[in-house]
């Protein structure tokens, strides 16, 4: 089991700037990648992944198109935290933000979610 706590949303206005962090329960060298969605004011919408990193390889990141260039997903091993770098955002950044983490056990691969921290971008 794998509990996720994040932090760091809030108001900010466009252009500007916000880290959200996300700190895992276990090492997270044990994780195999932990990722940032987002869910849009609309509660229709699917969440959105936002950023991927793939803890085993170090380095491999993803973006979704949106973000490519103005959010930096990053990695503390000491801390077992993940961080998202969000900056230049946008009103349309605006949104609930997921931290997810999925581990292996065994063959069976595991999802597990925190609960969300909310980000507004608005002047």
């Amino acid at each position: 089991q794998v509990q996720l706590v994040e932090s760091g949303g809030g108001l900010v206005q466009p252009g500007g700037s916000l880290r959200l962090s996300c700190a895992a329960s276990v090492n997270i060298n044990s994780i195999y990648a932990m990722s940032w969605y987002r869910q849009g004011p609309e509660n229709q919408r699917d969440r959105e992944l936002v950023a991927a990193i793939f803890i085993a390889s170090g380095i491999s990141t993803n973006y979704a198109h949106s973000v490519k260039g103005r959010f930096t997903i990053s990695r503390d091993n000491a801390e077992n935290t993940v961080y998202l770098q969000m900056n230049s955002l946008k009103p349309e950044d605006t949104a609930v933000y997921y931290c997810n983490a999925k581990q292996y056990a065994g063959r069976i691969l595991h999802e597990y979610w925190g609960q969300g921290t909310q980000v507004t971008v608005s002047s």
